[in-house]
């Protein structure tokens, strides 16, 4: 793995910087409350919280997926490759090279592992051998798509169809990959197949991560740096190995403290003493 503070200090480019936003649904309910965040190019950056903390909804508004939810972003800036994008088509940011992956590992039930990769294809102008060729990568790091590669995505595994879908989002040739909630519900050993392609995808193909994740102890151990966010706000960030390291984040959101592991309850009942609230 790539050290995390050279990683951080060598890194120049910022991708995509998300500047105070706030995003509002139903034109009444503030959601997120001036969230900032940036995405260095080839850097695996972990957007971390627990259920309703805002994660979702930051990745919607940076694909611009929210009008469909009735929620629109009131304030701030968002800008990838420091153009505003914020008001843009979510076709275009495909066009540029952002591809999300959604919660729940969305499929095409009714068509093949195959078919289900090629529609990622298609977002792009490009001829038969280059589909080919692009096919063979992605079986290359999912070899078990390529064992299913003629069943209905409906009918395989939980862990096999989060494949198909992070699968289908390289067959568009992705530079920056929105991926949210990989682990939810899979068995701890397909979690980490699943972050470990995400290293290999990041590292010899040079794709840029934001992913979202209620996992903090898989997520740090494989990002480069993350944000943690609590009801809309961004809390507390840094480089992935400082987080890991540091006391607040080990009590409550590790499960650890200086006495040793404590449980969720008792986390939940030493909420109110976090030092980033006080």
């Amino acid at each position: 793995m790539l050290d995390t503070a050279a990683h951080q200090e060598t890194t120049t480019e910022t991708l995509l910087e998300v500047s105070n936003i706030e995003v509002i649904y139903n034109h009444v309910i503030l959601v997120l409350k001036g969230v900032s965040l940036k995405v260095p190019k080839g850097g695996i950056t972990a957007l971390l919280g627990g259920n309703g903390a805002g994660k979702t909804t930051t990745l919607k508004a940076i694909s611009n997926l929210l009008r469909s939810e009735r929620g629109e972003v009131t304030k701030g800036s968002i800008r990838y490759r420091g153009e505003a994008v914020h008001a843009a088509d979510p076709a275009e940011l495909v066009r540029r090279g952002v591809i999300q992956v959604m919660e729940g590992r969305h499929c095409f039930e009714h068509l093949t592992v195959e078919e289900n990769l090629l529609t990622g294809f298609y977002t792009r102008k490009a001829g038969k051998g280059e589909m080919e060729a692009d096919l063979d990568k992605v079986y290359s790091y999912f070899p078990r798509l390529k064992e299913r590669r003629k069943s209905q995505a409906g009918y395989t595994s939980g862990g096999e169809q989060q494949m198909c879908a992070i699968g289908r989002a390289m067959m568009a040739k992705p530079e920056t990959i929105l991926l949210d909630e990989p682990s939810m519900g899979l068995a701890p050993q397909l979690v980490e197949e699943i972050f470990g392609i995400v290293k290999n995808l990041n590292e010899q193909e040079g794709v840029s991560f934001l992913l979202a994740e209620q996992n903090t102890n898989v997520a740090l151990r494989f990002a480069h740096y993350g944000y943690i966010l609590e009801s809309g706000r961004v809390v507390m960030d840094g480089p992935a190995k400082n987080l890991r390291e540091n006391p607040d984040v080990k009590e409550f959101y590790l499960g650890m403290s200086d006495e040793g592991r404590k449980s969720f309850r008792d986390v939940r009942s030493y909420r109110r003493r976090k030092r980033w609230l006080s």
